[in-house]
């Protein structure tokens, strides 16, 4: 099928129901996994962390009876 084929026929749908269109080819995206999220590159998440606790590197009191 042609993509203005397709694009003349969905337009001939009522606006909620294009939106249902619009997920289902969203869901065939993901289940043949045609749409690859892109691999997240090294320092991507480079200062996201803003805090961190004083006693951060401290044992936890849950694990005292395995240490």
């Amino acid at each position: 099928m042609e993509t203005p084929v397709l694009e003349q026929k969905v337009k001939q749908l009522p606006i909620e129901i294009r939106k249902e269109v619009l997920d289902y080819v969203d869901f065939l995206l993901y289940k043949y996994r045609i749409h690859k999220p892109a691999k997240p590159r090294s320092g991507c998440m480079k200062g996201t962390v803003t805090w961190i606790s004083e006693d951060f590197n401290e044992p936890l009191d849950d694990f005292k009876d395995y240490m």
